[in-house]
């Protein structure tokens, strides 16, 4: 079996200040979330692509972060809105600490064990990991999970009916106070005087209807069709027009309910679209997770324009990106639960795999009360299946071993799949497992760590693929190194001409 091509390291951009103004001067959207410009003039920040009168050189200066911005005293711009932008894509190409870092930061890392829980996740203490952060970001990680818990209050205020206490709570801020003053520092303003009336409704029942930011273009029907073809009975549901799943979130179970059928632009910032992603949780303070882990989903920070660019020119693919313009890796919400699920589909059918995630999920998943027809079941957890006799699973001897040997390396700690974790480290643990070999490594640093440089020279798909299209497979596979550092988007680009629309009919209890 052929291993994935070893993906390139990937360099910060070097762009000095005067080229930085360049694009703030063109408003030139590709540079939104990859840095931040300071008004002095004025005390606000913004995004490069503010619509606003571009201010003179003199009075700008430039921000690696939000956070750093926001610590040196500007505050986010009511127009363009800095702070909202998606992420930037380097983060998923490079993946070095600041990056990886950034991730879990978003993933409450920082609220639920502190600083030294986030260096030791990184491998450093936390003097030296705040060193790095500030060198990279221009912020510590304090002041990195400050900017992430006023961005997820002005979430919360904008387009909930929540009370303040409770915005305060679920946005992680340890006090009503912290939580005002925060708010007054980084929007100028007091909390009450960003709420915009009244929230808007969900469809499922008890959740709060949350605004999530993407770069367009956003292809949400191929993403809602890959979705729909991999679901696994009890975890996820997709009808037309929206997928919902379960999750395991820190401090409990919840449900995610996410539109995909038509993303809006109509009161987003220029280069974005909105998804609205209906979010319940027993516990206000997953509520930062919940958003964080359906961003992973829906893969929103990668830069679309920068994939087609690179991509668009090739003979083969041309057409196709063409075709599907913002066509989306899929994501997770669980590294863990990917990786299991790509061991259980080994060299079986999708349908095949299906069949048996729902029969492991029936039988050893937590049966959870979400109010969605046919989504009734967490995920087994890692420490669950480890227990489970691999004789008696549903699935040939050899690949039960290596599905409850993969779980006992997650529950013990052997195997880290979360979002911050080192992907060559990854890889190596994984291909140290028996019943694991470079296929599933490298799906799964696609899937659950977002390596957008990923290649399967060996999918029966990628064959498949090349010889409906009229290209010989070997010299496609040949070629594909010319589609680094977008590899695992000409992958999806080759799957997607084989994806058939998966979406079933409603449900019969369903309400329509």
């Amino acid at each position: 079996m052929m291993a994935a091509m070893s993906t390139p390291s990937v360099e910060r951009p070097v762009m000095d200040d005067d080229a930085r103004y360049t694009a703030v001067l063109a408003r030139d959207r590709r540079f939104d979330g990859r840095f931040w410009t300071g008004v002095r003039s004025t005390g606000i920040y913004c995004r490069p692509s503010c619509p606003a009168r571009t201010p003179a050189r003199r009075n700008v200066e430039f921000h690696p972060s939000a956070a750093s911005a926001q610590a040196a005293g500007f505050r986010a711009c009511r127009r363009c809105q800095p702070d909202a932008t998606p992420g930037s894509p380097d983060w998923d190409l490079r993946a070095g600490t600041a990056d990886r870092a950034v991730r879990l930061i978003a993933d409450g890392v920082v609220d639920r064990e502190g600083v030294p829980g986030l260096a030791a996740r990184l491998g450093y203490t936390p003097r030296h990991l705040g060193r790095v952060l500030t060198a990279e970001l221009g912020a510590g990680p304090l002041a990195l999970a400050r900017a992430r818990r006023a961005l997820t209050a002005r979430a919360l205020v904008e387009s909930t009916d929540l009370r303040m206490s409770e915005v305060a709570f679920a946005a992680g801020f340890s006090s009503v106070r912290q939580f005002n003053d925060t708010v007054r520092e980084v929007y100028g303003v007091a909390p009450g005087a960003l709420r915009r009336g009244s929230a808007q409704p969900a469809t499922l029942e008890g959740a709060l209807a949350l605004r999530l930011a993407v770069r367009t273009p956003f292809d949400g029907p191929a993403l809602l069709d890959f979705l729909a073809y991999h679901l696994v009975p009890g975890v996820e549901v997709a009808r037309d027009g929206w997928y919902a799943r379960t999750l395991d979130l820190p401090h409990g179970p919840g449900v995610l309910r996410l539109d995909l059928s038509d993303p809006s632009t109509a009161s987003a910032p220029p280069g974005t679209a909105i998804l609205v992603a209906e979010v319940r949780v027993k516990d206000l303070r997953d509520l930062g997770a919940a958003l964080e882990r359906t961003r992973r989903l829906v893969d929103a920070d990668v830069d679309p324009a920068a994939v087609a660019a690179h991509l668009g020119g090739d003979p083969l693919l041309g057409p196709l990106v063409r075709q599907r313009p913002g066509l989306r890796v899929p994501g997770q919400t669980d590294g863990a639960e990917t990786a299991l699920r790509t061991v259980v589909g080994q060299q079986i059918s999708v349908t095949g795999a299906r069949t048996v995630l729902g029969r492991l999920v029936a039988e050893h998943g937590e049966e959870v009360e979400t109010g969605v027809p046919g989504l009734t079941h967490l995920f087994p957890r890692p420490a669950v299946l480890a227990e489970v006799d691999p004789e008696g699973l549903p699935m040939p001897r050899a690949r039960g071993r290596a599905l409850v040997g993969l779980a006992a390396a997650v529950a013990g700690g052997d195997v880290d799949l979360e979002r911050g974790a080192e992907r060559p480290a990854v890889r190596e643990a994984l291909l140290a497992l028996p019943g694991i070999g470079p296929w599933t490594a490298d799906y799964v640093a696609m899937r659950a760590l977002a390596d957008p440089d990923v290649f399967l020279p060996t999918d029966v798909g990628v064959r498949t693929a090349a010889t409906r299209l009229g290209e010989d497979p070997a010299a496609v596979v040949a070629r594909s190194g010319a589609w680094s550092p977008w590899r695992s988007y000409a992958l999806l680009h080759l799957w997607q001409t084989l994806m058939p629309s998966a979406v079933p009919a409603p449900h019969p209890q369903e309400n329509r």
